[in-house]
């Protein structure tokens, strides 16, 4: 499966005209709820904010992950772009900033598509697919720089894809304490990090966090960091089936 640009949520044949309604309200209450909340968000929440009963939430989608899977089909794409276009620079060093770059900028647009590419959720077709060709980038372009020079040798895909999964986690908390682009400096010091002997320091963008902004980050990364809700009580979060 490839997601192409503009590739939406397939809609099932047939629907009535106020079925394909209902399911285009959770798809759009979802994307908002997921956002806000990440992607453990209480599907009693996204069904209340649609506007529908949790019934007719899950005729449509049977488990959490048919219907992150709708929200999200597309919305990737991008990502997958940066990465051809990666592929295709001379410079192996440029390539591989700009990636993670447009990939930190993805993680840095909301919760729930921070937790869909920090974190691994099963049987979601199109997350599959975006993993797939991440690691496929990856690994061409850290064979391209090993070949220049530009990092080190002894790098691997596995370290690099770990170390950017847990500062991936970083971004919203460092984003709400310190503004929206407070993660290109931790990402500036990982990528001088991966440095071979052919490049050359550079100076870290931005500002260095103050005591009481890494306090905040620190305390958003936390699982007792604080939720919006829209009075549910969670009953719902655990996004299994249901008989309707």
């Amino acid at each position: 499966m490839t997601v192409g640009e503009g590739s939406e949520a397939p809609v099932p044949p047939r629907l009535r005209r106020d079925a394909r309604r209902n399911r285009e309200r959770l798809v759009e209450a979802a994307h908002a709820v997921f956002a806000e909340q990440g992607l453990e968000a209480p599907l009693d929440v996204i069904a209340r904010r649609a506007g529908v009963g949790n019934a007719t939430l899950y005729r449509h989608f049977p488990t959490r992950a048919a219907l992150v899977d709708a929200v999200f089909r597309g919305q990737l794409a991008g990502t997958m772009e940066a990465g051809d276009r990666a592929r295709r620079a001379a410079d192996a060093w440029a390539g591989l900033a700009d990636y993670l770059d447009a990939v930190f900028a993805t993680l840095a647009a909301d919760r729930g598509t921070n937790d869909l590419m920090t974190t691994r959720l099963p049987d979601v077709e199109t997350l599959d697919a975006v993993h797939a060709h991440n690691r496929e980038t990856v690994d061409v372009l850290l064979e391209r720089a090993r070949a220049q020079g530009v990092v080190r040798a002894d790098v691997t895909t596995e370290d690099l894809l770990f170390a950017l999964a847990a500062l991936g986690r970083a971004v919203p908390p460092l984003a709400a304490a310190a503004g929206p682009d407070a993660w290109r400096r931790p990402l500036a010091l990982f990528l001088e990090g991966l440095r071979g002997p052919a490049a050359g320091p550079r100076p870290l963008p931005g500002r260095p966090l103050d005591e009481e902004e890494l306090g905040q980050v620190l305390g958003e990364m936390g699982p007792h960091r604080a939720r919006p809700t829209d009075g549910s009580t969670g009953g719902a979060a655990a996004g299994g089936t249901a008989s309707t």
